[in-house]
Order: structure tokens, then sequence, then C-alpha cells
């Protein structure tokens, strides 16, 4: 068990690669290198009477909203490509060839024209987009089902501590008055890359995905490389002829398509996809991206002093606060950590807002409030530690297990699209929300909502509570399969008493309602039969 946790936690090292590339851009767009190379000379933003203002190099509005966001869009072409990719040439070669992808990104990201800096945002999105897909989705079909959250939860800890390593180094090089001081935060990242592909180069690919292609022999040996048994122990046959019967009882169904992950029927699979794609749209709603991706920006704004150092402050309580939570995720379960972490995410924005329209505003002699500005920066603060500990890992926990076999592949790549989706509208959105108006040749008219926009985040975590209630159910301790029959056979509500019962009967596909298996030759020759045709092929 342990060869198996450590082989499907590695895999959440692709977690860096996607916290590290989002958490670097908000920094590295506030750098005064990177200014005068991609910005603008002129009156900033928020200057009243034009041509009374300091001049200074800035971004407008516009290029800082594509810049950001334009990541985003291509993760959201990416993840959609995931599930070609994943089941065509696997989970482990997708995720090398996904590395690649990243990399000519990162490659094009140091350049000092526009254009090619932009191009680079997407390409190095695409490759974050099939990782985010195809790393939970390894994870889930390969991790034991007793530490599957704490397993699929380590890929939201990577997250984070690739935002963490991001503050760090824009921290580190923000006063450089060369190309070096963006440069460098861009460049690490091939080292991500780099460990991530040589890492899944020596690693098993997924039994599940193996048999979902027929491949016995080698389905069986992946598994005895995972449990550190012979290919050939009854132990791992058992586990293989669970899973070969949880498959053969969605394949009767005939080939799956897109249009089968809405259906409804027995296996519920619309409900299980519209699961999966709201969850990850709430998790961004929550409103966590706003302060990774202008988190600097938002903290000069509201003048917060040495706002790179707050960064890493709330960048260090996102990493601390996820540990707690990955480790109670098979404790105390997916719906109590998701209702509560809700519950406190909405309060705390709540009371950020109000502090911040009552008495955290700069005067207008630029006089700062501290005491209210330290209790807005606590609110932040409680809020990341809440989302850390709940949203973040269980919104991938949860896609990685709810869906059966046949459309996984499928139905997590949309759910993972929907995520990066709603990260796209909401990091283009925000400047326009938030930012001052701008006047001038590229002058834009915003919203101007400032801290206020935090009563909208509060909002969207209030709705977070009734989407967990009425449409995730409790699996902690279940196995994928057991998962299947779950949806099966009970509602959303009276999931955790069912999912009970099923653990107390040990309820499989192959031991089903407490009696016997079905007799042992007849499974056998399914399974003998599908490794006759995978040998004569």
């Amino acid at each position: 068990m342990v060869v198996t946790m450590l082989i499907s936690a590695f895999a959440a090292f692709g977690g860096i690669l996607f916290g590290f590339d989002t958490g670097s851009i908000g920094g590295i767009i506030g750098m005064e290198n990177w200014l005068e190379n991609f910005g603008t000379f002129g009156d900033a933003p928020g200057c009243v009477t034009p041509g009374t203002c300091e001049q200074r190099y800035y971004l407008p509005i516009a290029d800082e909203s594509l810049v950001v966001s334009i990541l985003s869009a291509g993760t959201f072409v990416g993840a959609l490509l995931a599930s070609p990719i994943g089941d065509r040439i696997g989970r482990r070669l997708g995720l090398m060839f996904a590395t690649s992808i990243f990399s000519i990104g990162i490659g094009l990201q140091m350049s000092t024209v526009w254009a090619a800096f932009v191009a680079g945002r997407v390409v190095a999105g695409l490759g974050v987009g099939i990782i985010s897909c195809l790393v939970p989705m390894y994870q889930s079909e390969c991790a034991p089902k007793s530490v599957r959250g704490f397993i699929v939860g380590l890929y939201q800890w990577a997250i984070t501590i690739g935002l963490l390593l991001a503050s760090i180094v824009n921290n580190a090089t923000k006063n450089r008055t060369n190309t070096s001081a963006w440069r460098i935060p861009v460049a690490v990242q091939f080292a991500w890359g780099i460990i991530l592909c040589g890492g899944m180069f020596m690693l098993p690919e997924s039994p599940r995905y193996l048999l979902l292609k027929g491949r016995d022999a080698e389905a069986r040996k992946a598994m005895g490389k995972l449990t550190k048994q012979d290919a050939d122990s009854p132990a791992v046959d058992q586990e293989c002829l669970d899973i070969s019967m949880a498959l053969e009882a969605e394949m009767a169904l005939g080939k799956t398509s897109y249009a089968d992950c809405f259906r409804g029927g027995e296996a519920r699979n619309g409900l299980r996809t519209w699961t999966g794609i709201l969850i990850q749209g709430m998790q961004q709603l929550t409103g966590i991206n706003f302060i990774f991706y202008y988190g600097t920006t938002f903290f000069q704004r509201s003048g917060i002093s040495n706002p790179f150092t707050i960064t890493i402050i709330t960048n260090v309580v996102n990493v601390a606060c996820t540990i707690p939570g990955i480790l109670m995720i098979d404790r105390a379960g997916r719906r109590p950590l998701l209702i509560w972490g809700a519950v406190v995410m909405a309060t705390c924005e709540f009371l950020v807002a109000i502090v911040g329209v009552t008495v955290g505003t700069p005067a207008a002699d630029g006089a700062i409030n501290l005491p209210a500005q330290r209790v807005l920066i606590a609110f932040v603060c409680i809020y990341i530690a809440a989302f850390a500990s709940t949203w973040g890992p269980i919104a991938w926990v949860v896609t990685g297990e709810i869906f059966p076999l046949a459309i996984r592949g499928k139905a997590m790549s949309m759910s993972t699209a929907s995520n990066w989706l709603w990260n796209f509208g909401i990091g283009f959105a925000t400047p326009y929300l938030v930012n001052p108006s701008s006047t001038g040749v590229n002058g834009t008219k915003t919203a101007n909502l400032g801290v206020k926009v935090f009563f909208l985040w509060g909002a969207t975590c209030t709705l977070c509570i009734a989407f967990t209630y009425f449409l995730v159910p409790e699996t902690k301790g279940l196995s994928l399969e057991q998962v299947d029959l779950l949806y099966r056979e009970s509602s959303i509500i009276g999931s955790n008493k069912y999912r009970q019962e099923m653990i107390d009967r040990d309820e499989t596909f192959i031991h089903r309602d407490g009696g016997l298996p079905q007799e042992k030759p007849i499974e056998t020759k399914h399974v003998e039969e599908r490794k006759e045709g995978s040998n004569n092929v």
C-alpha cells in the first residue's frame, strides 16, 4: 500500500506546474521591467485629470485582462483534449506529452515580443489543461480506496506549493532592473516540467485504463507493481476481476459518446456529469483566484504596504491549511467539509466587503486605517484557510471518483474544462469589475467595485452550500466501483447512510446484497477470454 501511495502521490507534482504558472503572472505584471517591455507610458488608471498625474509605465486594462486570462483559454481547450489523449495513448504517456507542450509555451514566454509572450501563455495553458485532467484521473485509478481522498487531495496541495514558490521567486527578483526580473520566474518552470515528465517515465500505467483497453496481462503487471504483489497473485486477480466485472456491466450498454455522459437511466450519468461540471465551476466562483491572480495589485490599491509580502503570507496560509484538509477528507467525508467550508468562506467574504466599504478604503488625503487593514487581511487569510482545507482539494477528489470507467475520460475532461472556463471568465472580467476607470487614448470604463467585489464572492459561496447538499454524494471509503453502485442504488441526500451499509456488507459488483459471489469459474472465464483477445492482437 505504501508503494501505491507513493506512485499515485508523485503524479500530484503536476499541480506544481499549475500553481506556479497561475501564481507567477500576478507578480510578473507588476514588475517595472516587464511593464517597460510590454506596458504603456502615460497617465495610469485612476488619474482624474489627464496630464496632471505622474507619468509612468502601466498595463492597460484590456492587456492586463488578456495576459492573465489567456492561459485559462488554453487550459480550457487542453482539458477537453485530455479525454481523447488519455483514452488513446494512456494517462501516463498523456502526462508526458502534456509536459512537452507546457515546456514549449514556457520557452515562448521568455520573449520580449508581446505576441510571442501571449502565445506562450496559450501554449503553456494547453499543457496545463491536459495535466489538470489526467493527474487526478491517474491518481483516482491507482490510489487505494482508503486513502484516495488524501492522494487526490495532494494534487491541490501541490498547486498551493506552486503558488507559494511563485510568490517567493517573484519577491526575490522583483527589484532587478533588467529582464531577469521576470524571466527567472518564467524559466524556473522548465524544472517542474522535467521532474514530472521524468517521474512519469518510470511509473506504471493505470491498471483500470489497461483493462478498459483489454490489455489484461499488462494491467495485472501494473496492478502488481502498485500493490507489490506478483501479477498472478490472488489479490491482484481479485482486484482486476472486480474492475473487469464493473467494466463489463458498463460495456453491455454499448460504446459511449459525449452524449452518453448526459443520459439518465440506472447509471445516472447525466447527474454525475453535471455534478462534476458544476463543482469545478463553483470552486472558481468562490473567488479564490481573484486573490492569487490579482492579490498583489489589489492590495496595492487598498493602501496595504509591501503587497508582495502579503501575497507570500496568503500563499503560506494556503499551503499550510491544505494539509489538515487532505488529512480529513477520508475521515470527516466530502459533504460535511464542503458545506462547512462554504459557510466559513461566505462569512469571511461578506465581512471583508463590509469592513472594506465602511472603514477600510484609503481616505482622500491617502491616510490608511491600519486596524481596518489588519482586519481585512485577517479575514482574507481565514477565507483562504477555509478554501484550502475544503473546496480546494475536495473538488478534485469528487471529480476523480464519481464517474464510471466507460465515460470517465470524457466526463472528467468536461468537468476540468468547466474549471478553466470559469477561471478564464473570472481572470478576464476581474480588471473590469475591480480596477478604477482609466482615461486617455487607452482609457477604459470599469465598474470600479474595488473591495465590494467580495459581496459577489460571498453570494456565490452561499450557493455552494445548497449545491453540495443536493448534488454531492458521500463517497469516503468506497472503491470507484462501489461509488458506481452508490449512484445506481441510493439518493444523494441519503448517500452517507447507504455508503455505510455498502461497507458493512462489503458490496461490490461481484458480491452484492450480502450474498455470495457469482460462480467463480464463470468470472474467470470472462477475464481469460479478454486476456486471450488481447494476446491475439
